[in-house]
């Protein structure tokens, strides 16, 4: 997928998180920016079901080569096949159901099989000391997946945080359940479209694991 195609997404996303003034914003390598940008999407297609624009964009991916080419593909042709009311009632049966949804996208949940845990705790203490916080109005908590999502945007994009303070906070807050999570996501039996996003999240964050893994 073209790099200017995926950027458009960040024009859709709903916010979870703030930062503090001191961000900067200073041109990134493609490769870099690549990354933050399909964080940022993903933050997009799991904090609300997508409508008829961001649809419209998916459809015009161009999936190009490398190691997300046929994700990408997917994704595209899962985008062909469906539209705003179907995903509206997909991304309701899959995480917010009467009660309860298929998924349950939070960090407590699948590190400790509770909501609103230690790790939300730890989460929250880590998000303050490095300046971001949660939006007001916002009420879903830090742990959810498109917040954790949002918050590695913008870590690589606009936060100057070094490569270990960003290995440090990925290990502990997304690299340590968030494969689970797409894995689920890409075999939920309610998931159609979503299959595709489970397969995106999942290999991508894989290949951060690798990233992260290698010496600063």
């Amino acid at each position: 997928m073209r790099n200017d195609e995926w950027r458009v997404f960040t024009t859709y996303h709903s916010s979870f998180i703030t930062q503090e003034d001191w961000s900067v914003n200073v041109p990134l390598p493609p490769e870099e920016q690549a990354r933050a940008d399909v964080y940022r999407l993903l933050a997009v297609l799991l904090a609300d079901p997508p409508g008829q624009e961001p649809i419209a964009l998916l459809r015009g991916i161009t999936a190009g080569e490398g190691p997300l080419a046929a994700v990408w593909e997917a994704l595209r042709a899962a985008a062909e096949q469906t539209d705003p009311d179907a995903l509206e009632a997909e991304y309701h049966t899959l995480f917010i159901g009467l009660g309860r949804g298929e998924l349950v996208p939070y960090g407590s949940w699948y590190r400790t099989r509770y909501l609103m845990e230690k790790p939300l705790a730890e989460l929250r203490a880590d998000l303050k000391r490095l300046g971001f916080a949660r939006r007001a109005g916002v009420r879903e908590p830090e742990d959810h997946a498109a917040a954790l999502c949002e918050v590695m945007g913008m870590m690589i994009a606009e936060s100057g945080l070094s490569f270990a303070e960003s290995k440090i906070f990925f290990e502990t807050h997304v690299g340590s359940w968030m494969g689970d999570f797409f894995e689920d996501l890409e075999r939920a039996e309610s998931a159609h479209f979503y299959q595709a996003v489970g397969r995106l999240g999942g290999r991508f964050i894989a290949i951060e694991q690798a990233y992260y893994a290698m010496p600063a």
